[in-house]
This record gives structure tokens, C-alpha cells and sequence, in this order.
């Protein structure tokens, strides 16, 4: 029986309490969120300073053996370089600049990685910002103070320009200790090694699955945020699915609404047209977004009311 999909007339109303929701828990947790993973990065940042003897050291050899510190030069610069800004100075192309931030040499020809990896050394150098890293042009040594300034300024450049995917992890944490919260309570554990949604056990759940499904191109795996099977296990042994969403805007979420049919239409052609797949939802989510689930077949469990768990068959 549907918890929220058949009920349009509920939707105003949810929207607005989720909005709310979503909108006091950023102002309570997003901040202390963004500034724990600062000061971790700060950290990070500090070894790539020292690692290129504070800046005076980049070229193609570093980054060979640092590349993964290329995220953080990038933010070195003034102004700082988006991937794209960087690739098209440098004339490399992007998979370059990703594959390093990754943490890996591409896999191309040595001498025209050198010649790339040149390329993109010789950018950062031009554009380091001389007022953060002012011992590049007055030759001085810089004290451990100067270091920790300059590499604090790097930090916060860094998670600005990840900001949102830092309040998301937060919050999808947030959301997964919820639902753990509510299944333990009801008597249901938690398991960590399962690879086939249908071989757990009754009355356990797992967090982050890869569910085996298959579309034209053969076998994929789906990432599913929470895997629950009941304590009353279903004849084709199918637990439940449940997408964990939070949103801070309305746009995103109406421009990526297709991501989540796509992957319930895959699930469905591989194990049946009942499996039951629900979204939890906490944040923008309006009623267009709403109205486009329900037509694709996917009910959702708001957030603000977790006792809508009660109806997905636990």
C-alpha cells in the first residue's frame, strides 16, 4: 500500500515541514560539518606545502610523485583554476588533470606525459599567488606561523569549492544513523558483509550495497544507500531499498530526478516489477519532483515523519 505517493493532497504541507527540516539542521550542523573537514584538509594541505618545499618546488617531477597534491595547487593559484580553467591553459586535456587529482599517473606515452605534466606545472608556477605565498618573490624562508596561515587560506579555498558535497556526506550521515537508530530499536541488526541482497538474513539491514542488476551492456552494479530485510522474508527473498536524499535547493533536485527511475527501472528488470524501492527524504523536494516519482512507480518516507518506516512492511 503506498505511503505518500497516493496522497497529493499531503504534499504542500510535507514539502514545507521538510524545507524547514533540512533548512535548521544546516544552521546547527553545517558549519561545525565544514570546519572539521577543514581542519583535516588544512593538515593535508600543510604536508603538500612541505612536500614542495612551500611551493618552490613544483614541476614535472613532483607532480609525478604527488599527484593527488595537484586539487590543492589548483587553489594555490590567483585566481584560483577550476579543472576545465586548468586543462584549457595548459593545453592537456581534463582526464589529465582528474586522473592526477585521483591520485594516478595517466596512462599515456612517458614522453608526452612529461610533456603535459610540464605543461601544467609551468601554469601553477606563473600563477602561484604571491600574497599568500609571498616568500616566492622576496626569497625568504617562511616561519612555521607563515605556513600554517597560507595553508589555513588553502583549506577553506578547497572546501569552498566542495562545500556542497561536504553538507551532503554530513547529511546523508545523519540520515543512515537515523534509520539505524529506528531498526535497532525494532530488534533488527546490522550486517556489513553482504554482496547479494538476497541472501541476507531475516531482520538485518546494510548500509551502502552495490545490488547486481543488468541493463543493454551486460551486468552493473547499483549503489543503494540502506538494504533492509524483514523479519518476514518475501517468497522471492527481495529485501527493501531505500535512496537516501537531501537537498538544498529546489533545481538540483528537478534536473537530477531521472537519475533515481533510471536506477529503480534497472532494479525492476532484474529481479521484478515488486521489488519495493522507497526514497528518504529530508529538503527540497517540491511537488514536480514528487509528482515525476509517483509517476515512475517510487514512493518516499519523509525525513520529519520517520514513523512513514512503519508502512514499508518491517
Amino acid at each position: 500500500m503506498p505511503i505518500n505517493a497516493d496522497k497529493p493532497h499531503q504534499w504542500k504541507e510535507d514539502v514545507s515541514a521538510s524545507v524547514d527540516m533540512f533548512n535548521t539542521w544546516f544552521m546547527h550542523a553545517a558549519p561545525a560539518a565544514f570546519r572539521e573537514t577543514r581542519m583535516k584538509v588544512t593538515g593535508e594541505v600543510e604536508q603538500h606545502l612541505l612536500s614542495s618545499s612551500d611551493g618552490r618546488a613544483i614541476s614535472a617531477s613532483y607532480l609525478r610523485a604527488n599527484p593527488q597534491a595537484l586539487a590543492t595547487l589548483r587553489m594555490a593559484t590567483c585566481p584560483p583554476l577550476a579543472r576545465e580553467r586548468l586543462s584549457g591553459l595548459a593545453g592537456v586535456s581534463k582526464t589529465v588533470v582528474e586522473s592526477l587529482e585521483a591520485g594516478k599517473i595517466p596512462r599515456i606515452q612517458e614522453t608526452a606525459l612529461h610533456t603535459q605534466l610540464e605543461k601544467v606545472a609551468g601554469i601553477l608556477v606563473k600563477l602561484m599567488d604571491d600574497d599568500l605565498f609571498p616568500w616566492l618573490t622576496d626569497g625568504s624562508t617562511p616561519s612555521e606561523t607563515q605556513r600554517y596561515r597560507a595553508a589555513t587560506i588553502l583549506a577553506d579555498r578547497c572546501c569552498t569549492a566542495v562545500a556542497n558535497p561536504i553538507v551532503k556526506n554530513a547529511q546523508e550521515a545523519r540520515q543512515l544513523r537515523l534509520v539505524k537508530d529506528y531498526l535497532e530499536v525494532r530488534g533488527y541488526k546490522h550486517s556489513e558483509s553482504v554482496s547479494d541482497p538476497k541472501s541476507m538474513v531475516a531482520g538485518t539491514f546494510s548500509f551502502r550495497m552495490n545490488v547486481p542488476a543488468t541493463n543493454q551492456n551486460g551486468q552493473v552494479n547499483i549503489p543503494v544507500d540502506i538494504v533492509i530485510q524483514p523479519k518476514s522474508i518475501q517468497p522471492d527473498r527481495m529485501p527493501i531499498l531505500i535512496e537516501a536524499k537531501s537537498a538544498g535547493d529546489f533545481t538540483n533536485v528537478n534536473k537530477r530526478r531521472k537519475e533515481e527511475a533510471q536506477k529503480v527501472h534497472q532494479i525492476r528488470a532484474t529481479y521484478g516489477p515488486e521489488v519495493p524501492f522507497y526514497l528518504f527524504l529530508c529538503g527540497y523536494f517540491d511537488a514536480g519532483y514528487l509528482g515525476y516519482s509517483a509517476s515512475e512507480g517510487i514512493d518516499w518516507i519523509w525525513e520529519h515523519r520517520l514513523t512513514d518506516l512503519d508502512g514499508v512492511g518491517l
